[in-house]
């Protein structure tokens, strides 16, 4: 007798136009100025035709703005005033800028607090100085080749990591076995070090180093890292110098954070 197969319990409180919508919206990273429909139909696999519906109804509402020369779709003020108030909003920022800067003056390379984005990582607040690498906010990097990545899979629970790592392998099957190895080093790290480093993966002529900040309250996992250019940054240099100092910026933020702190400042 064949055994009926389940499908999956529908959820009623999710609104999928709502959600198509706001995948529209992910496509526009920082180097993104002006997209297609035909490119946006490619990053979110949508049809072209929903991507048009979707994209006329954001025009309307102020979260993009078309050009009529072009044919090309770009962020519009609304979408702008959001990300600007989610920034705004993230006390974490405003107690790190201090400790960011300085350490990006000592370092003379760039530090970075950013957030994760599925499997990308991305840049929240960043200091740099001339001599040092530049990713700007808002930049996007994969989790699975950089250190930013690496220090935020490492503070996951297990449950969270084991469903990022699938992730991975499902979205690069055929570099999931050299990634694999290198998160599971990654791993090693941060559990001897507090510390996940990037040694040319990411690209070949910047080393990082990176830790996770686990916010108050279950607020989530910010990350702060350092990189700069591989012959600056030796790996001997972010594991005895850097690396330590690092930690001591995230120790200095979490008791910016802290609750008797933030009433002392008010």
């Amino acid at each position: 007798m064949a055994v009926e197969k389940r499908k999956p319990p529908v959820d009623r409180k999710f609104v999928t136009a709502l959600s198509r919508g706001l995948e529209v919206l992910r496509c526009f990273g920082p180097r993104d100025r002006w997209l297609a429909n035909q490119e946006i139909a490619r990053r979110t696999g949508l049809a072209k035709p929903t991507v048009s519906r979707l994209a006329y109804t954001l025009t309307r509402l102020g979260h993009l703005r078309w050009s009529e020369t072009t044919n090309k779709y770009a962020l519009g003020s609304a979408a702008i005033r959001l990300g600007f108030a989610a920034l705004g909003q993230m006390d974490v920022r405003r107690v790190a800028r201090p400790f960011l800067q300085e350490l990006s003056e000592y370092t003379k390379a760039s530090v970075h607090l950013a957030v994760n984005d599925r499997l990308s990582m991305q840049v929240v607040d960043t200091y740099w100085n001339s001599a040092s690498f530049v990713i700007d906010i808002g930049s996007r990097v994969p989790v699975a080749t950089t250190s930013l990545g690496r220090a935020y899979v490492s503070a996951l629970p297990p449950p969270e990591r084991k469903g990022i790592l699938e992730a991975m392998r499902l979205d690069r099957p055929a570099d999931w076995p050299v990634n694999r190895k290198r998160m599971e080093q990654a791993f090693r790290d941060h559990d001897a070090f507090g510390l996940c480093f990037g040694v040319g993966d990411w690209r070949r002529e910047i080393n990082a180093v990176a830790a996770p900040l686990p916010l108050p309250d279950g607020a989530g996992i910010v990350v702060v890292g350092v990189s700069g250019a591989a012959f600056q940054l030796e790996p001997e240099t972010l594991k005895r110098d850097v690396g330590p100092r690092l930690l001591a910026l995230l120790g200095n933020v979490r008791s910016g954070l802290s609750p008797g702190r933030e009433a002392e400042g008010g």
